[in-house]
């Protein structure tokens, strides 16, 4: 079980990309967040096993309009109980 937070940057404001994650980490069975933030880029932490995680970024790559150019990522320390993967507001 590993934890990352990444910053996301390319086509993904404006164009579903929040949603897409929120379902696609569901379907996985992964935990964590997403919002946009002010400077365009997206983003995110993410929780469950490697495989998955590596799965859901493919996914969410292969929405209509997403195009994600970098991925700035980074393990950090879990977070006990979370339960679900949820959309917030902009930062």
């Amino acid at each position: 079980m590993i934890r990352k937070h990444m910053l996301i940057s390319g086509d993904v404001q404006g164009v579903g990309f929040r949603y897409r994650a929120n379902y696609v980490a569901q379907s996985l069975g992964l935990t964590g967040y997403v919002r946009n933030r002010y400077d365009g880029k997206v983003e995110l932490e993410v929780q469950g096993d490697r495989d998955s995680i590596s799965r859901f970024l493919g996914m969410v790559d292969a929405g209509s309009f997403i195009h994600i150019d970098d991925i700035e990522s980074k393990e950090i320390g879990l977070v006990e109980d979370e339960r679900s993967f949820k959309v917030l507001h902009s930062l």
